[in-house]
């Protein structure tokens, strides 16, 4: 299975590209798009509606702003769908505003929402959610968990040579 990111902005290219790494590093393919659940609403929901059939496992939608975009897809979709609300700099708010409008979602529409700016963690999250249908996946979670947490006791092992 695949992943599909749709980006509601070019702009957003450059803040997903730790999704892309991400889901690159484990091999998980994926689709980018840049669809605008204001700005072209039809072809984001074609997408959604269609993306089982095409065989995506996990929807990624990162927008800033109103940031409605991950709601769009999961109003649609029986996928998953993970958010990416994205700090804006046409904004002062911090990514508040899309964060606020990522996780404010009515029930019956569910999306999992990750940190604002959160794409490598979004990856992450999509990787997990193929994982329960894969055993390589798993594997490749499993050996990535344990690598962080040797990186983080070989860094408390140095900070205690430092005094």
């Amino acid at each position: 299975m695949k992943v599909g990111v749709v980006l509601g902005s070019k702009s957003d290219v450059a803040l997903m590209k730790g999704c892309f790494e991400t889901l690159s590093e484990f091999g998980v393919a994926f689709e980018a798009h840049i669809y605008s659940a204001h700005r072209t609403p039809e072809k984001a929901h074609e997408f959604a509606r269609s993306a089982r059939e095409k065989g995506f496992g996990v929807l990624v939608g990162a927008a800033g702003m109103a940031a409605h975009l991950a709601g769009a897809l999961a109003a649609v979709s029986t996928l998953p769908v993970v958010a990416v609300p994205l700090a804006s700099q046409n904004a002062n708010l911090g990514g508040l505003d899309a964060l606020l409008a990522s996780v404010q979602m009515p029930s019956g529409v569910p999306v999992a929402t990750v940190a604002v700016n959160g794409a490598k963690n979004a990856a992450l999250l999509a990787v997990q959610i193929l994982s329960l249908s894969d055993e390589s996946l798993a594997q490749k979670l499993a050996a990535a968990k344990a690598k962080n947490a040797a990186d983080v006791l070989e860094a408390d092992a140095n900070l205690q040579t430092e005094f």
